[in-house]
């Protein structure tokens, strides 16, 4: 019966997904992710340089394309490197505050998705909204840079502790993959964030757990699959677009990426909309029931 459940809630969410033009956002989403990304880890370099260690920007980089395919993430990689590791005057002024601003698009970005899936309306003023989302922006910067200064630190305390315990240096790979753990735990951490503060309204925590824990699975396959598809198609992309292939590979990936993501939506706004017809329909039937006393 929960089998049949979950399949009937599947189905109605995909057909959600149609009706609120998701096809359409997730391209939206993919393309303000794209241009956001470089602005927001420039701003990284910025934070971390006041910190006096510009090399955790470049490490928090590492730990955000650690999860995602190699065949995707690596020419990113290589770029966004070159990127943060260039000298430029001013980053704390005007040009940390563009990249503060553009950065910010792709949180609204997520609003307007998320805000379709839940059939909600944004009530607030423009400004207000992109003031949030600025907060999210800061936010997520500071808490990337105290993530990656524990995963830095975390290898350094792991030498220390074999130097005095050399035992436990079998164990190494455990700790490779409590860092890949980790990691991931952080991103569901910023889905649940993601689903119950950026769109209008608010909702209960464990409401928005069913749509992040889909969300999760589906990119771990899309991960799989589309690292395998690459792996052997990938002179398609190069014989299409040339010179921009890197940049398309990167670009589908992420659109992939946010149809899952509001996939995830549509699967709580759904739950959420069967729950309200339910509480609706206990509370008219106890009006009958009272009138009929």
């Amino acid at each position: 019966m929960r089998i049949r459940t979950a399949f009937e809630i599947a189905a109605i969410a995909a057909q959600r997904f149609v009706a609120h033009d998701g096809w359409a956002i997730a391209s939206h989403i993919a393309l303000s992710l794209l241009t956001s990304l470089f602005p927001f880890l420039i701003l990284l370099t910025a934070l971390a340089s006041v910190f006096g260690s510009k090399s955790l920007a470049d490490e928090a980089s590492n730990l955000l394309f650690e999860v995602w395919p190699s065949e995707v993430a690596g020419p990113v990689a290589t770029e966004v490197h070159r990127v943060l590791t260039e000298q430029r005057g001013g980053l704390l002024t005007v040009g940390a505050l563009l990249a503060l601003y553009f950065s910010s698009s792709g949180v609204e970005s997520l609003r307007v998705g998320l805000n379709r899936a839940y059939g909600l309306r944004e009530v607030r003023p423009w400004w207000l909204t992109r003031l949030e989302s600025i907060g999210y922006v800061i936010c997520a910067a500071f808490a990337m840079l105290a993530f990656t200064f524990l995963v830095v630190l975390g290898p350094l305390m792991w030498r220390g502790l074999i130097l005095v315990a050399p035992g436990l240096e079998p164990l190494g790979l455990t700790i490779a993959v409590v860092r890949v753990f980790l990691t991931a735990l952080l991103i569901a951490l910023v889905l649940v964030i993601a689903h119950k503060f950026i769109a209008a309204g608010r909702r209960p925590w464990h409401m928005v757990l069913p749509g992040v824990a889909v969300t999760l699975g589906m990119w771990v396959l899309a991960g799989l699959g589309f690292g395998m598809y690459l792996d052997r198609f990938s002179g398609a992309y190069v014989s299409t677009y040339g010179g921009l292939a890197t940049a398309m590979v990167f670009l589908v990936f992420l659109y992939w990426l946010a149809a899952m993501f509001l996939f995830g939506g549509e699967i709580n706004g759904t739950i959420i909309a069967a729950r309200r017809r339910r509480l609706q329909a206990r509370a008219q039937s106890r009006k009958d029931t009272i009138k009929l006393m």
